[in-house]
């Protein structure tokens, strides 16, 4: 696993880029011999089998996708698993990029070459790319083990990995660790709390968010309470705007950072090497469970690698190499029963309490509209 910054960093080099057009998508998608078209295609067996998907896959040679960072849930290995056994490129652009600037990248690049095939969006972000019609419906293999509730019901994403919301916290630089949100009110904190994004942008900093609203006695039709305790932590001299990355965190500037369980998890073990002694906690009182999303873009320039890297990802090998970036994969429960889990890699995931619950499509879309509003004036001055 190779330390990079992390996709949540809100970057401004993507809106420049997209401005300069590379030239139009090809015509003529990916097609069988008999006619099926993969832009159209609603499973592999309606491209007419895994076999042919794979073929005309090859054929294209090249998978666009974008804002994966090789060190997020163990990216790195599922990128070139994919291309060492099918020997596709993977080209992933603005790997720091946020879950809005993927869906920024799929509007003002459609029909372009350079548009991204596949998305890995922030669970309230895919049901945003979805009502913006964005989208292809597409049920892989496994779809029908994905759990009903993490899933839409016309297939046009589907959750892959998820995790709790943590407080990572160098124990080297800070006396004592935080492990609830309650903690990081105290002054001794001052100056070290951060979010790894901006909430409005970023999936893990929306769950942030929610979580500390969820320990100020708000729920998830109501986010309030979070931007107020934020508000809080920003009088107080508690919260900085320093967004966290692993090198902020190795330069001392974020000894505090909120973030999911499974990235904090893993710069826990690649910190040990840099003399960072990374403690990590998830919060009693704000216990917040999320998951990420697939999806293909309805308009992808290369639609058969698209689909053919969905498949791979929700495969038992995709599946398990997610856990062993520390992240929950979406057929875990399914994976268990059939007996094809690493079970070495579940052990080791933090450790939690009861089951998670999630909010809901309208709940998201208030919560957002909510951050949006007020997200600036409860962390500004």
């Amino acid at each position: 696993m190779t330390v990079s910054l992390p996709r949540t960093a809100a970057l401004g080099v993507l809106a420049a880029l997209t401005l300069s057009a590379c030239g139009a998508a090809p015509d003529n998608a990916s097609t069988t011999a008999d006619g099926k078209n993969a832009a159209t295609a609603a499973s592999a067996a309606d491209f007419g089998g895994m076999d042919k998907l794979v073929a005309a896959a090859k054929k294209e040679g090249t998978l666009n996708a974008i804002a994966l960072p090789r060190d997020w849930a163990n990216y790195g290995a599922l990128i070139d698993g994919f291309t060492k056994k099918y020997g596709i490129k993977i080209s992933v652009e603005n790997p720091d990029g946020s879950s809005q600037d993927e869906i920024n990248a799929v509007t003002s690049r459609k029909g372009q070459t350079r548009a991204p095939d596949v998305l890995d969006l922030g669970s309230s972000f895919a049901l945003s790319a979805a009502q913006q019609g964005l989208l292809a419906p597409y049920k892989v293999a496994s779809y029908g083990d994905i759990p009903t509730g993490q899933k839409d019901p016309q297939a046009r994403w589907y959750n892959d990995y998820g995790g709790y919301i943590s407080i990572g916290c160098d124990a080297k630089r800070v006396k004592t660790c935080p492990t609830t949100f309650a903690d990081l009110l105290k002054p001794q904190y001052k100056g070290q709390v951060a979010l790894n994004g901006n909430p409005t942008k970023s999936g893990s900093a929306f769950g942030g968010v929610y979580a500390a609203s969820l320990a100020s006695g708000g729920s998830f039709d109501d986010i309030q309470p979070g931007l107020d305790f934020f508000a809080k932590i920003k009088k107080n001299g508690n919260y900085t705007p320093v967004e966290s990355t692993p090198a902020t965190v190795e330069k001392g500037e974020t000894p505090i950072s909120i973030d999911w369980d499974y990235l904090n998890a893993g710069y826990a073990d690649e910190f040990k090497s840099k003399g960072v002694d990374w403690k990590v906690s998830v919060p009693s009182d704000g216990q917040f469970s999320q998951y990420y999303s697939q999806a293909v873009n309805k308009d992808a320039p290369h639609p058969a690698a698209a689909r053919l890297w969905q498949e791979y990802l929700y495969s038992t090998e995709g599946q398990n190499l997610w856990l062993k970036g520390y992240a929950r994969p979406a057929l875990m429960t399914a994976m268990e029963k059939a007996g094809t889990l690493d079970k070495t890699a579940a052990a080791k995931l933090p450790q939690v309490s009861g089951t998670p619950s999630f909010p809901t499509e309208a709940q998201q879309d208030k919560a957002k509209t909510v951050l949006g509003q007020g997200w600036a004036k409860a962390v500004s001055g």
